[in-house]
């Protein structure tokens, strides 16, 4: 028997939902390391980033990295495990598309930071001080790390070998990526730990969905008594399924939510932005152009929700960035 393959978890910018989701393996989590040595986890592990740097180039069998690239250290420290591992796994929405972090690209760096520092109700700070990424004047010690100029997806910073897509994934798709680690069978490269087809094909729903859908004004959840039975669109709620990758177990359909896209485009969708606001045009019933706006209207923050879970993956990735974000 060979020795143990090396594995590593990391986590850059995301809510922390990827790193419960390796919890939520339960009892495989608990008999993980009786099959592989677990290197580097700084969420669980006291670990020190200069071992890892002192690692040889490619000692680790594959890291897990959850999270989008929103810092200059997410970026070095995507860098440094990319040069010491032999396999790179996208953990999750925030590294697979940019998820949820990435809508900060409709807003400069400074606008976001005047936000979080200058303009919340609850924040105490009358001289209007931003976090600055230099040294102090006397102390010498180093500033805080930098935003990015753009939230990247994880490949958009290194080179990634395989995708565990969803906010956050299910256990089953960590499962089968890190049995494929331990079984030393590589999964192929660019493969997505999902199903190929939209979540419309096993939505417990999709029986109830007619052959043509025609809506007049698209309704929010609470503006509505809907049917906990039939499919969502027909009723006049936006569902994003028609657009979205499956293999979550459809569990906000479950919940009886519709799918807000996390799982990602479909297999060689470029825009899953583009997608969602393709299939919903086509269910606008009047040829009116008063009528048609109105129904567009009736979508409060269209880009928001188009791109919940892509924007940084984008084709257009965002607002342009001007002077103040060079």
């Amino acid at each position: 028997m060979g020795s143990k393959p090396k594995i590593a978890f990391y986590w850059c910018s995301s809510c922390g939902g990827c790193e419960e989701s390796v919890i939520d393996l339960a009892q495989d989590l608990l008999s993980l390391p009786e099959q592989a040595k677990i290197v580097f986890w700084p969420a669980v592990m006291d670990v020190k980033y200069t071992a890892l740097d002192r690692m040889a180039d490619d000692e680790i069998d594959a890291v897990f990295i959850n999270g989008a690239i929103r810092l200059d250290h997410h970026l070095e420290i995507a860098r440094l495990l990319r040069r010491k591992s032999r396999r790179v796994i996208a953990h999750g929405s925030c590294a697979h598309t940019g998820g949820v972090v990435g809508l900060g690209n409709f807003h400069s760096r400074r606008d976001l930071l005047s936000r979080s520092y200058r303009e919340i109700s609850t924040v105490n700070n009358p001289d209007g001080v931003l976090p600055s990424d230099a040294t102090g004047p006397s102390d010498g010690l180093p500033g805080i790390t930098a935003l990015c100029k753009r939230v990247m997806t994880l490949e958009q910073a290194i080179t990634v070998d395989c995708y565990i897509p969803g906010c956050p994934p299910v256990p089953d798709q960590i499962r089968k990526a890190l049995s494929a680690v331990l079984k030393h069978r590589p999964p192929g490269k660019g493969e997505v730990f999902a199903e190929k087809k939209s979540l419309c094909d096993t939505c417990p729903r999709n029986d109830s969905k007619p052959e043509k859908i025609r809506v007049g004004k698209f309704k929010r959840l609470y503006e509505t008594l809907w049917d906990p039975e039939r499919c969502f669109l027909p009723q006049e709620i936006i569902c994003l399924g028609p657009a979205t990758r499956g293999g979550c177990g459809a569990r906000c359909i479950h919940a009886n939510m519709p799918c807000r896209g996390c799982y990602g485009p479909l297999e060689n969708g470029m825009d899953q932005g583009s997608q969602n606001l393709s299939f919903l045009s086509a269910l606008i019933e009047s040829d009116d152009e008063r009528e048609m706006m109105a129904a567009i209207e009736s979508i409060p923050d269209a880009a928001g929700l188009f791109y919940r879970y892509s924007l940084a993956g984008s084709i257009f990735g965002g607002k342009p960035l001007g002077e103040k974000d060079g």
